[in-house]
């Protein structure tokens, strides 16, 4: 019974202390309620960086099985890294142009401070 209540909830809230983490971090949006709409065309653009990401990511687990060079899974790495950089700054570009733009006009500055904390986690 255990295994299906924790397959329906958020991966980062399977554990009550994990739960508490991600909520005082913002969370998903079962956690915190917010969402963000997005159109047809960025959610089928997001979607398509990630399976590439994840196709990246099939293929450095395939190289680890089948013994290559280091320096070969290196590179790889890197570059699924350098791929998942570029999928966080187009979600942080949009994030900043309407959720943080559209909160500030309506007067709620803390968005401001949820930024400054997200580009601070996304820097380390």
């Amino acid at each position: 019974m255990e295994d299906i209540r924790q397959e329906a909830l958020c991966p980062h809230c399977v554990s009550q202390n994990e739960a508490d983490q991600t909520e005082a971090e913002g969370g998903c949006a079962a956690c915190t309620g917010r969402t963000k709409e997005r159109s047809e065309k960025e959610k089928k653009d997001l979607y398509n960086r990630l399976s590439r990401i994840e196709g990246q990511i099939r293929g450095i687990k395939r190289m680890i099985e089948e013994d290559s060079y280091c320096i070969d899974v290196l590179r790889q790495s890197t570059a699924a890294s350098a791929a998942l950089n570029s999928f966080n700054k187009v979600i942080l570009a949009r994030h900043i142009r309407t959720c943080v733009t559209e909160n500030v006009r309506n007067g709620n500055d803390e968005v401001i401070d949820e930024l400054v904390d997200t580009i601070q986690k996304l820097m380390r």
